[in-house]
């Protein structure tokens, strides 16, 4: 196994100026730990670190160009990993996050990852295989009937049939694929000019506020990476609504992940939800979505409409594979985007043993999520300066290359297991007491914060009124 393990503060660096910031903000920056710090051989702790700071330096730079005042950023590896962990009690509960079918199965000539977390996809699989539908189909039933299907073959069905299924690859395996050559070209955040249009106004910012306090992001992501980006955002100050349909699922980790945010309703497919999105829209500074790509477009909200409808709009779409090549509207999760392109397979082999191996967290969602954040803020301080309409994208299976640029850790897989006890805080939500890792970012001014309960969805309507 090679190590060629990157440096954090030179990734930082390059990835600093791909987003034509001025080096000496670089200055301002701390790094403290060193790889590992949880038990991988890839540098989760590295990419959790690299990502955050990130953010949160192009917050205190936006929060610079708004009031003058210069502040130094610091971000300890092993905080933002655990950070990136993902892990929170509800009054003193650990909630089970995963449905009991997901996960890594045997096939015929291969292995395969389901993703069951909703009960349509779960169904879905189960249907596929012949098996009945239903929370109480076991495991073991599962198991039995992928032993007859070879694991490309069910990744196909699957997805031919709108479920989320991915096929372990070996990393040669992936990079042979024609999806891993279409997001070879992609950058690791692409920021993308859409048009002409004047510097959205922003509002004055007192000295001792928050970065992004009264810039408003109007938030329909559901699934990890997309809230996460938009959770950072919020503990910079951003006013962030989020907008969920009420058709569709959650999972559990909404209670986390709505820390900091308003939480409103719409049902995009009729024309009075979309009318309420568009007003809501046109004093909104910033648009992120995460549906899989093409999907919002069916429904008049492609990113040429949007930026029509609010001139100046910072669009932020997320994928899982990008929205190029022959997966380009492929679904996808980060424990799917990890079996597909190789690393499950890579970690069971530093660990010398025969079943895959996933990552100790969900980095490839949390490492895309605080890429969100630093995305849509660098496309924000380009429409201050210079106008213009933005798209900011990012994809899973991008942010899967880059942790593989990033280099392996010799030893890692004997990296210290994840202890959150003396790191975890206590913020209110709808739901109880929720105690979860507070931003490692660290500000010398003005202090990351979630100012807003976790509340539940609906319970703000779809607009900027303070209530």
């Amino acid at each position: 196994m090679s190590s060629n393990l990157a440096d954090p503060a030179h990734a930082l660096a390059s990835l600093w100026r791909d987003g034509g910031w001025a080096a000496d903000a670089l200055d301002r920056v701390a790094l403290a730990g060193a790889e590992p710090v949880l038990p991988s051989s890839f540098a989760v702790g590295t990419a959790a670190q690299v990502s955050t700071a990130a953010a949160a330096l192009a917050a205190a730079e936006i929060g610079r160009l708004r009031n003058g005042i210069v502040q130094h950023v610091a971000v300890d590896m092993r905080h933002a990993a655990l950070e990136c962990c993902g892990f929170f009690t509800v009054d003193g509960k650990r909630l089970e996050l995963w449905d009991k079918l997901a996960g890594l199965y045997r096939c015929g000539d291969g292995w395969v990852r389901l993703h069951t977390n909703f009960a349509h996809h779960r169904d879905g699989v189960l249907r596929l295989l012949g098996l009945p539908e239903g929370a109480e189909t076991p495991r073991e039933a599962v198991a039995e009937a992928l032993t007859s299907w070879s694991a490309p073959a069910f990744e196909q069905a699957a997805s031919d049939a709108g479920m989320v299924v991915a096929a372990l690859r070996r990393f040669d395996e992936w990079d042979a694929h024609p999806q891993r050559a279409a997001i070879a070209e992609q950058p690791l955040v692409a920021i993308e000019h859409m048009g002409d249009a004047p510097p959205l106004a922003w509002p004055a910012l007192p000295r001792e506020s928050r970065p992004l306090e009264g810039l408003r992001v109007l938030d329909l992501t559901r699934i990890l990476a997309g809230p996460v980006g938009t959770r950072t955002l919020a503990a910079y100050g951003a006013d962030v609504l989020m907008v969920n349909a009420p058709h569709l699922p959650n999972i559990d980790a909404i209670i986390d992940m709505s820390r900091g945010k308003r939480s409103a309703l719409a049902d995009l497919r009729a024309a009075d939800g979309r009318v309420a999105l568009f007003a809501a829209l046109r004093q909104a500074h910033v648009f992120v979505q995460g549906y899989r790509p093409g999907s919002l477009a069916q429904i008049g909200l492609d990113a040429d409409t949007l930026a029509r409808e609010r001139p100046g709009l910072v669009q932020v779409s997320l994928s899982a594979y990008g929205d190029t090549g022959p997966w380009g509207t492929k679904r996808g999760f980060d424990s799917l985007v990890q079996t597909a392109t190789g690393f499950n397979h890579a970690e069971a082999e530093a660990a010398g043993v025969a079943e895959p191996k996933a990552l100790p967290m969900q980095i490839l969602d949390m490492a895309t999520g605080m890429l969100i954040a630093w995305g849509t803020q660098t496309a924000l301080a380009r429409q201050y300066a210079t106008g213009g309409s933005w798209h900011v994208k990012v994809s899973l299976a991008r942010t899967a290359a880059w942790l593989r640029e990033l280099g392996r850790v010799p030893g890692g897989l004997q990296g210290p297991r994840a202890e959150f006890d003396t790191l975890l805080q206590s913020f209110p939500s709808a739901w109880g007491e929720l105690r979860a890792v507070p931003h490692a970012a660290k500000f010398s001014r003005t202090p990351a914060a979630w100012t807003r309960a976790s509340v539940r969805p609906g319970t703000d309507r779809l607009d900027w009124i303070a209530r």
